[in-house]
């Protein structure tokens, strides 16, 4: 896993612990997981563009256009 092993892990852990507190790391999670969700839809998204542009410019060679 992008060649961090589990002491990293724990270290970071730790780490986030002290900066965040305990209390804060709920929300520093649900914030995260925000983020990571929105950059995924991004991602399909951009796919989808791609995707029909691809099939229109497919469409208009086929026509001869």
């Amino acid at each position: 896993m992008f060649g961090i092993g589990m002491q990293e892990l724990l270290i970071i852990l730790v780490l986030v612990l002290i900066v965040f507190g305990a209390g804060k790391l709920p929300q520093v999670g649900e914030a995260l997981g925000k983020g990571i969700r929105n950059f995924k839809a991004g991602l399909r998204e951009e796919n989808n563009r791609d995707d029909e542009g691809k099939k229109t410019s497919a469409g208009s060679s086929e026509n001869g256009e």
